[in-house]
Order: structure tokens, then sequence, then C-alpha cells
């Protein structure tokens, strides 16, 4: 099956799952945060599945690539917040692991279809 559009792609669904979730944990963070690891871990959540769907939309496989890239690299950064909301007590290790585990995912599907487009070059 061919992907005619980015939101036939299952790694971005399942990144959109993480970034919703992401928006939906941080609503208990304190007013306090919200320019500060409420902010950063929104923008990082959302720029997953950004990256996917701008670099599946361009006209090259490479650039698909170099977009892939970037959200493995959000994806890297997202969950550098989310462990530090945990160490400083904002992020209970219930809410926590789940998130990890979507990004786990994440991570293994980005993987799995830069690996599949790299084999088109």
């Amino acid at each position: 099956m061919t992907v005619r559009h980015y939101r036939e792609l299952e790694v971005w669904n399942v990144a959109m799952d993480l970034a919703e979730s992401c928006y939906q944990v941080t609503r208990s963070f304190p007013r306090e945060e919200l320019f500060g690891l409420t902010s950063q871990i929104r923008r990082a959540a959302g720029s997953v599945p950004a990256n996917i769907a701008e670099g599946q939309g361009r006209q090259h496989t490479r650039e698909f690539l170099q977009y892939l890239g970037m959200a493995n690299g959000s994806l890297l950064e997202l969950e550098t917040h989310l462990i530090l909301s945990r160490r400083v007590g904002l992020l209970p290790d219930p809410a926590l692991a789940p998130l990890l585990d979507l990004s786990n995912r994440i991570s293994r599907m980005l993987c799995k279809l830069r690996q599949a487009l790299e084999s088109k070059l």
C-alpha cells in the first residue's frame, strides 16, 4: 500500500496520541510552569507529528528522511522534559510510564520507517 497522505502513517497517528496525552498531563502542572516545562513539553510533543507530516509532504525521499530525523530529535527532547518533570516532582511515575512507553514505540517506528525509505535510495 502506498501512503498518499501523512494521516495514513501509523507513526504519525501514534505521535498525535502522545502529543494529546502530553497536553492532558501538563494541565495539572502549576501555573508558574506555563512558560517553562508546560510550554516546552507541549511544543516538543507537537513537533514530532508535525515534522513527520512536513517530511511526508516533501518531494524527495532524502528530505523526508531529514524531517524524520528532526522528529526523532524532538521526541528525545520531549522525553528529557518529561523525565525532568518527574525529577522535580511535577509528574508522578504512574503518569510518566505510559508516555515513555509511547515515546519508545514511536522511536522504533521512526527507525523502521527510516530504514524502509533508505532502502529505496
